[in-house]
Order: C-alpha cells, then sequence, then structure tokens
C-alpha cells in the first residue's frame, strides 16, 4: 500500500459578501459556498453573489446552496449569478439531483447531514458529482460548528468525490483530512469572526493546516 498525500481542495462556505470572498480566494479557495436559503444566518443576498460571481467566475468554483428549492429557483439562480456548482442540503432526492444538473449545465454536490453508517450508505443512491458529508444537528441545515464521527466516513464507497464538512476549523481540519483522507474540505463557522463575517487569519491557517493533514503518513486503501 501506498501513502495518500494529496493536498484537499478548500471550499470555504457562507461567504455574503464581495470582499469576504476575495479574502477566501486569496486564501487558496478551490471553491466559494454561497447559501440562498433565507433561513441560513450566513445567507448571501442575490446582488451580492452577483458581484462575486462576476469577480470570480474564472478563479474559483461558484457554489450556490439551496435547502429544498424548487427547479426553476435553482435554474435562475445560476443563470443570474454564473454558478459552477449548486449543493442541495435539503431532502432533494435523486431524480431532483439529476434534473438540476440537466437544467443548469452545473456540476451538483449532494449533501447529508451524518448520524451514523445509515446515513453514508444511503447517499450512495445519489450519483452526483460529488458527496458532502455534515453533522448532523436536529433543525439545522449545516453551520453547525459541531463534528461527526469522521471514521464513519470509512463506509463511503469513494465512487463520487467526497467533501468533508461539519465542524471544521484551524485546531482540528489536519486530524480530520488524515482520517478521512477528503477530496475536499468545507468550512464556514470554523473561519469567521462571527455568522456571515470571515476572519482573514483563520482562513490563512486553516489553508495551513488542510495542506499539514495531508501530510499525514496514513496508508491508502
Amino acid at each position: 500500500m501506498g501513502v495518500d498525500t494529496t493536498i484537499p481542495k478548500i471550499k470555504f462556505c457562507g461567504i455574503t459578501n464581495p470582499g469576504d470572498a476575495e479574502l477566501a480566494a486569496d486564501a487558496g479557495a478551490w471553491a466559494l459556498g454561497m447559501i440562498l436559503w433565507p433561513g441560513s444566518p450566513r445567507r448571501c443576498r442575490l446582488q451580492a453573489a452577483i458581484e462575486i460571481g462576476a469577480v470570480h467566475r474564472r478563479r474559483v468554483e461558484l457554489v450556490g446552496v439551496f435547502v429544498n428549492p424548487t427547479l426553476d429557483q435553482v435554474a435562475r439562480a445560476a443563470d443570474e449569478i454564473g454558478l459552477t456548482m449548486i449543493q442541495l442540503h435539503g431532502e432533494e432526492g435523486p431524480v431532483f439531483c439529476g434534473e438540476v444538473a440537466r437544467r443548469t449545465g452545473c456540476r451538483v454536490i449532494k449533501a447529508a447531514r451524518v448520524r451514523s453508517g445509515a446515513d453514508i450508505q444511503a447517499i450512495g443512491a445519489f450519483h452526483t458529482d460529488f458527496h458532502l458529508l455534515d453533522s448532523y444537528v436536529h433543525g439545522i441545515h449545516g453551520g453547525t460548528g459541531e463534528t461527526f464521527a469522521w471514521d464513519l466516513a470509512h463506509a463511503h464507497a469513494r465512487g463520487v468525490r467526497l467533501i468533508l464538512s461539519g465542524g471544521l476549523n484551524p485546531g482540528n481540519v489536519a486530524e480530520a483530512v488524515a482520517a478521512v483522507r477528503p477530496y475536499a474540505v468545507d468550512v464556514a463557522s470554523g473561519v469567521e469572526i462571527r455568522p456571515g463575517r470571515k476572519d482573514p487569519e483563520k482562513l490563512l491557517a486553516f489553508a495551513a493546516a488542510s495542506s499539514f493533514g495531508a501530510g499525514t503518513a496514513v496508508p491508502a486503501s
């Protein structure tokens, strides 16, 4: 067996304004996540998302995060903002995810809120471009600041690229990367001053720690 030292890509999520988008991109973001669900304290207003898209569409992936949207809502936002990825973080089914990809031309991330191995198995029914594993907290769709048992991620079939989320921060992301070996890591609350505002030092620290975790010698499966 070899050693997997691949550095994971970074999705900085909960971006709400052009200034934070610039900071995140400068810190090495692969993707900027803009939450377009009105129920989130990190909601990105449409005009701000359009401005972010206009500046960064050739630099990073632009991810629109939705919770139980209609197909029309997703398609309209994708067109107006110039999204390249759609993250579905609610109870959307496999057929709906397929229609989103067909209608928008965007790559699709399907999120699962993990309580047990059964949640890992269930996401296998989604043949999307990426699976995102997040922590389960009742009534909260992401941004909880809580981790889940990372060993559960070992049951993921890896036929779809894995994004690890849920309570990551500069202090624990190296350990998480070493344990899970995800394609990418996702962070929102762990690099904030307050909900919706990023901390420049934490963004840089998170990126550095992610790389450090990838260098930890863990045998590749």
